[in-house]
């Protein structure tokens, strides 16, 4: 195992390490705010860049979480580096999304199967015709029971995610089109980190809370977003403990 990445974008701390299952929120200072709040004796493990990772216990159990950052390119930097060189076998992305459909509602959580997507990522994988990137079928199964067992409901189906959080080109319709074609929410990390998995023989699920809804405008702030998601966090936390690898 290495204690500095290629890259150098991840930098072990002497004498840590990561679990064989990591959260990854997008934003480093919700892995800060999971890590405090949920893991028993946390310890800093990465701070490179700012992109703050932690290894603790929860519930008896070994689980680490680090930021992504956003979109593909940066989730896909850290993942392939944390799947191949650290040791790590599943990674739990617990982030937001934006909902489309009428029957997903603010503060929901969201658990993907599948996602599409516009992302120029999908030319790596060089798969003649569309790429199907899913979840890790035991991660998800295991977050659904998690979710009944806790009370919460939960809207279970695929995703949208897309490279652009702003389109150049209004008149596209992109949000119009992924809700026609029946997709719960759009955000812009998950299907590069299921394609990447599933390259690399690897667990990967998402878990996604509503921060807002794209076509009614209802939105959280950016505090509620970074500290209130709480129902999401737990769901990923257990499903991480109870995954045996």
């Amino acid at each position: 195992m290495m204690i500095e990445s290629p890259s150098a974008c991840i930098k072990l701390k002497e004498g840590t390490h990561f679990a064989k299952c990591v959260l990854m929120p997008g934003d480093p200072l919700r892995a800060k705010h999971i890590a405090e709040t949920f893991l028993e004796n946390p310890v800093l493990v990465n701070d490179v860049r700012n992109m703050l990772g932690y290894t603790g216990t929860y519930e008896g159990q070994e689980v680490s979480v680090m930021g992504s950052g956003m979109g593909i390119p940066s989730i896909v930097l850290y993942a392939t580096e944390l799947y191949k060189f650290f040791g790590v076998e599943a990674i739990i992305r617990c982030g937001s999304a934006g909902a489309l459909r009428d029957d997903v509602h603010i503060r929901d959580v969201v658990l993907a199967i599948g996602a599409s997507s516009n992302t120029g990522y999908q030319e790596a994988v060089d798969l003649p015709g569309f790429a199907a990137p899913t979840a890790d079928y035991g991660l998800l199964r295991t977050a659904a029971d998690i979710a009944e067992e806790m009370g919460v409901r939960v809207d279970v189906g695929n995703v949208y995610t897309s490279d652009f959080f702003y389109y150049p080109n209004e008149s596209a319709k992109i949000n119009e089109k992924a809700l026609r074609t029946g997709h719960l929410a759009v955000e812009m990390e998950t299907a590069g980190l299921y394609l990447l998995s599933a390259c690399m023989r690897k667990k990967a699920l998402s878990v996604l809370t509503i921060s807002d809804h794209i076509m009614t405008g209802e939105g959280l702030s950016a505090e509620e977003r970074q500290d209130s998601f709480h129902e999401m966090m737990e769901i990923a936390l257990k499903t991480a403990v109870r995954t045996k690898f």
